[in-house]
Parts: structure tokens; sequence; C-alpha cells
């Protein structure tokens, strides 16, 4: 997930390589040595963003310190609250795999290398996969790795985390039909530390290490139970064989669900486990720099180090807590005191609009004692409909099934005027599945154009032209019900209403005051949206696919910060926008998708055709992408930059100096 907005933004520090991409297939080397490139401009900007007089967080001046706590702000209302790298997508968001998970159970392949979305091999369990016989075979060997209970990770670990997810795909949020564990012939174990994948298909060797290989994360033999006290391993799905529905792994999996907090039985029960993760002592087996200390109800966790890391670096910081503030405010105040070493400063106190989004215009007066950095995550802004909804009275779905409505309503989405009035300039558009930073060759001529400019007249006009009366400041409504051109549509009878529930995530803001622009926007063409402001994790919870009934009435979620491409690092939309895709919160379907999708994923076809269709069809309702974060980071605390754009945080890295 992620955040966002608006139109052909100048930005010296993203040059426009879309003809590149538009003009023929994607060669990967030069693909990795462009946005190595490019992205290099893009964090000498950010290298900027320091306020004027303080020194750039990541400096090596001052006498460096060893031990002490630093202190991390969680955003406003977004706690951890899952702590098996296995889960489903009412867990599957940022606050609980990046800035949580990893930091003790490190993924087979690690992302981001500075401030480029990449694979970073130092990081990485594993070594770069070899790929062979026509990009049919894929050899993964490991690295020496400990766990904390002493021992070694090996490709049993792999397997486990294989055969789990071959027995329980509905239980892994990144579960797609025909992609991992589906698209594998075979593993053979070739040594304790190497292993062979063989695929059914030849696949783009980026795609599969970027989108397939990143998901798994090794898990140990110890948590290969299915009762607390059992032996390490004597559940058997880590020695299970692989490619059949192993039920010693489902028992497995359902054993460790419930000591996270999630019956598979009972999925709608609120987690009540998280409490007890620093004491349970499955979850103190880990493999990355940091153990959990402490957790409770509210979100304050802290992390101390694992002295049997095997990694490098090592934490030089004795502690690491994350702090939980309910809102915006909240932190703010935290930051103006001085009481924590890397938090954020809301835009709505950001004094000094930017003319470049990369670029901070320098701290707002109240805040001393820090460096302004902003942050854009990999990712692209949006929010669901529900094209099953049977809200509105029975009528949502099919509108938002019918694309006139669709255009219309994102018509009336002004992203330029968004950024510049709400977001002071930290802000870039988004107008179709691919992100605009960091810099990349993806990025089409008619994406970055914008398809649907601001336009109530256009809106209006879509709208008369298709059966509605429109009532500007009311209530539209259909008077010429049916399914021939110029009629509402199929299934949607006269005097249906564009009235509509839009569920946003609270504490921000931000979000708040563009939710409200966007609602009196949509309002001029008699597109009545009420607003219901919820806890984050209600609105993710909410926003789940479901089939038409009286269980299915959601119409509009928006969690506030879209989609970060993490796990699944290369744009494609086999996780977002398929049919019956895991994140496909709004069950959009469209077989052109689908089949333009599977062909960015097996072989080297350029994104561009499935991008710009994807951008006309509108599966979701796009959004500005705000800058993610302006970090504000402690002038003593070194080695937190440049920030990671998949929104993961290394306090590994971090030290403080003495002045």
């Amino acid at each position: 997930m992620s955040p966002r907005r608006t139109g052909d933004v100048n930005v010296s520090a993203h040059p426009d390589t879309s003809t590149r991409v538009d003009e023929g297939a994607l060669d990967v080397g030069r693909f990795r040595r462009e946005v190595a490139i490019a992205v290099s401009v893009v964090v000498a900007a950010l290298s900027l963003a320091a306020c004027g007089g303080s020194p750039t967080p990541g400096v090596s001046a001052g006498t460096r310190e060893t031990g002490g706590t630093a202190t991390w702000a969680e955003a406003p209302d977004t706690r951890p609250d899952y702590i098996f790298p296995f889960m489903s997508l009412a867990y599957f968001t940022v606050a609980n795999i990046n800035q949580f998970q990893y930091l003790m159970y490190r993924p087979l392949y690690w992302f981001g290398q500075g401030a480029q979305p990449t694979l970073n091999p130092s990081l990485s369990l594993a070594k770069e996969p070899v790929y062979s016989a026509k990009d049919t075979t894929v050899v993964v060997k490991l690295k020496p790795y400990k766990w904390s209970d002493g021992e070694t990770v090996t490709v049993q670990d792999v397997m486990f985390w294989m055969n789990m997810l071959h027995s329980n795909k509905t239980g892994w949020a990144g579960y797609t039909p025909n992609s991992i564990p589906d698209d594998i012939k075979g593993i053979t174990v070739d040594s304790t530390t190497q292993l062979t994948f063989t695929l059914n298909a030849p696949v783009n060797p980026e795609w599969f290490t970027y989108n397939q290989l990143s998901q798994i994360t090794p898990l140990p033999v110890a948590w290969d139970v299915t009762s607390t006290g059992a032996a390490a391993g004597s559940g058997g799905c880590s020695t299970a064989p692989f490619g059949t529905a192993d039920p010693k792994c489902n028992a497995v999996y359902s054993y460790l669900s419930k000591e996270a907090g999630n019956d598979p039985g009972h999925p709608n029960t609120a987690n009540a486990a998280s409490t007890t993760y620093a004491t349970n002592a499955l979850w103190q087996v880990v493999d990355g720099p940091w153990k959990l200390a402490s957790i409770d109800g509210a979100g304050n966790t802290t992390f101390v180090r694992n002295k049997s890391y095997s990694g490098s670096p090592k934490p030089t910081l004795s502690k690491f807590v994350e702090v939980p503030f309910a809102t915006e405010d909240e932190e703010y105040k935290a930051l103006v005191g001085g009481h924590i070493s890397f938090g954020y400063l809301p835009l709505s106190e950001v004094t000094k609009p930017t003319a470049n989004p990369v670029v901070a215009a320098g701290n707002g007066p109240h805040v001393g004692g820090y460096s302004l950095v902003p942050l854009y995550t990999w990712s692209i802004d949006y929010f669901p409909s529900n094209f099953n909804s049977t809200g509105d009275g029975g009528n949502a779905g099919n509108i938002w099934k019918q694309l006139y409505f669709r255009q219309a309503f994102q018509y009336l989405v002004d992203q330029p005027h968004l950024i510049h009035d709400i977001d002071k300039g930290y802000g870039l558009p988004t107008y179709g599945p691919v992100p605009l930073l960091p810099a990349n060759v993806f990025v089409s001529r008619v994406e970055k154009a914008n398809p649907y400019p601001y336009s109530v007249s256009k809106a209006e006009a879509l709208l008369s032209g298709h059966g509605w009366k429109v009532v500007a400041g009311g209530t539209t409504t259909c008077t010429d019900p049916g399914t021939a051109t110029g009629q509402c549509g199929k299934d949607i009878p006269a005097g249906a209403k564009l009235a509509f529930t839009l569920q946003y995530a609270s504490g921000n803001p931000l979000l708040e005051a563009t939710m409200s622009a966007e609602r009196s926007s949509w309002a001029q063409a008699g597109i009545d949206v009420t607003l219901s402001p919820v806890p984050f994790n209600t609105v993710v919870g909410n926003a789940t696919a479901c089939t038409p009934g009286p269980n299915c009435t959601w119409e509009l979620e928006n969690w506030g910060i879209g989609w970060v491409y993490e796990p699944d690092h290369y744009p494609t939309g086999e996780q977002t926008f398929g049919t019956a895709a895991p994140a496909n919160s709004g069950s959009y379907s469209d077989p052109t998708n689908d089949k333009l999708t599977v062909q960015t994923i097996t072989t080297d076809v350029p994104l561009t055709k499935w991008e710009i269709y994807l951008a006309q069809q509108l599966p979701v309702v796009w959004q500005p992408n705000t800058v993610t974060e302006m970090s504000e980071i402690r002038d003593n605390l070194r080695g937190a930059t440049p920030q990671n754009p998949s929104w993961s945080i290394n306090p590994e890295n971090w030290y403080f100096v003495k002045k």
C-alpha cells in the first residue's frame, strides 16, 4: 500500500523514458542499468531535502555511539497486529509485513537498494536465482544464515513455506490462480543449501524473481508443530512431498494461525493474540536482526538485537521501539517535543509548498533538530468500488460495472487541484497501474497524459447520455433503464440512485480533506457520496471480495495508501486487478485484462499495452499519489536514509552520533 496525486508534473529528477518502452520489448539488463541511473538522480534530489542548516541524515558527522534506543512513529491508527508471515488479505499490510515481520523473519529475497525498488543481493537469504532450459528451470542457493535457536537456515525451511502454500492457498493473500505454486511442476532438493524449481512453462525471469520468489519467507522447523511444546518438525509439513495438499500442513497452518490470532475457521473474529507475541516461544525463533521484546494492544512495540543474526550489518542500537499514535496531531506533538527519533511531519503542518515533489522546501517553525526527507514508495494510489455490491438499493454493483459511469466518476477527481491545494506540491499522479516514482522505464505516454482530466461537463454528458437525470447538488436518478445505447445499463431499474457510502481510514487530516473535496466534486454531477471515517484496520477488513448477496453491501472503501508493489515488485496486475486476484477487493473482472496480464508474466512483452488498457478501463478509482511520508529524522541519527521504496525499515543500519 502507499500514497498519491496529479497531472503532467514537471519533475526534473524523473526523465521521460516512456518512448523506449512504447517502441519495443524490454531488455532486462538494460532495464536494470537505466533504472539505476534514473533513480540515482532521484536519490540526489532527496539528499537536498534536509531543512536549511541541518545535516543530511546518513552523513557521517560526529562520533559514532554504540547502543541507544531509537523510537519510530507508526502511521496514525495503524499498529502491527499479525506476526505469522503467512497471512490473509485482512492482515496483508505494510505495517505487518515491511515494518514488523521483516525485522524478525527475513524473506528469501530482499528488495530495495537505496531508493531503488530492485533486488538487493546483499540482504537476501539466497544468491541471485539462475534460470536455464528456456526459463523453465530455476536454481536457488542459500547463503549461510542461522536461526536464533542455533538451527541453520536450510532448503527445508523454504520447503516448509512452499508446502504450507500448496496446502493452504486461500490462506495466503499473495496467491493468484496459475501463479506460485500452481506454475511449479516440481521442486528438487539438491542439497541442504540448494534447490531447483522446475516450472510448467517458460516465464519472464524478471517477473518470476520479483513477483514469485519474492513472496517466500523461509519458516523455522521449530514452527513445524501442531501443539505447544511439541518437538520441532513433528508436524511433518517441512518434510512433506511438494505437490499435494497435505493434511499435515493443514494442521500446522491452523495451529500457527491461531497462535498468531487468526482462527481459519472463524476468520472474522478479532485478533486477541497480538499481546502474547513477545512471550510466545514460537515467535522468538528468528533469523532477522531483531527479536520482539514487548508489544501491547495499543501497538507499543519494542525490539532488541538478535545476537545470533548472521547477516550484515548487525544492529548498533540496543533497542528499536515502534510508537503508536491515534492521530497525526498526537504524533506531531511528540515530534515537536523531540520525543521520537524518526517521525513524520503531517502535510497539514507543512508551511512551505514545494515546486518539486521530491525536494523538501524546508521544515516548519515548530520543528527543530530534525531533517525533513520526503519518501515516495514504489506504489500507486486508488480505492476500490465493489462490482458485486448489493448496496444502494441493490444497484451499486451493477452501476459500477458500467464503464461510462466509472469514467464520469473519474472525470470528477481533480488531481492537480488536490496536489496543489491539499498536498502542497508533495504528490504525483496516479493515472494507471504503474508508479511514476522511483523513476522507471515502464510508464507509458498515455498514462502520463491522464486519460480522464477533470471535467464536470464531460461527467454530466456521460450520465445524461445514458439515461440519468442529472441533479447537480442533489441525487441523480435513472430515468431510462435497460441495456441499449443511451440507457442506464443492465439490471439498473428506473429510479435507481447514484448514492453511495465511502468508508475511509480515520486519523489522517490529509485524507479527510481529500475525501471532502472529492465528495463536493462528485456532487456537482449529482453523485451523492456519504463519507464514513473508520479505523484503518476496519477499512482493510471490510474491503474484501464478496459475491452478490445480503453480506456484500460495501460500496466504496479507501484505506488511504493504495498499493505498494510489495512483495510483488514487478508492476503487473495479477495480484490486484486479475479476476479473483487476492487483492482485487472490488471483484473487477475483464477477460482482456486477464489475457494481457498473462502475457506480461510469461513473455518479455513490455507492460505498455496492459498498462494503457487498465488506465482507460478504470478497475478502481485512481487517486493522487501523495508523498508517502514526510519523514523527520533527528539530526544525530545516522543510517536512516536513503529510505526504502518498499517502505521497509532497516534500524540495524541506524546509529546515533555525539557532536
